[in-house]
């Protein structure tokens, strides 16, 4: 692991962004259920993986109607 980013929505730790050797892009480290799905995905930058897991994150949020 060459660097890693905390990521959290609205104030929740949901997982770390981690930049590897070899690997173009970011790899997410989830550790928030809501955000499981996304576990090892790689994006190509932080934005975009950041963009992702805030979706996935709110979307687990809402209530169902």
């Amino acid at each position: 692991m060459l660097e890693s980013t905390i990521i959290e929505i609205d104030g929740i730790f949901v997982g770390t962004a981690i930049v590897l050797t070899n690997v173009v892009g970011r790899r997410f480290y989830a550790t928030h259920d809501s955000v499981r799905a996304l576990h090892n995905v790689v994006l190509p930058d932080l934005s975009s993986l950041r963009r992702r897991v805030a979706s996935l994150f709110r979307a687990a949020a809402r209530p169902a109607p």
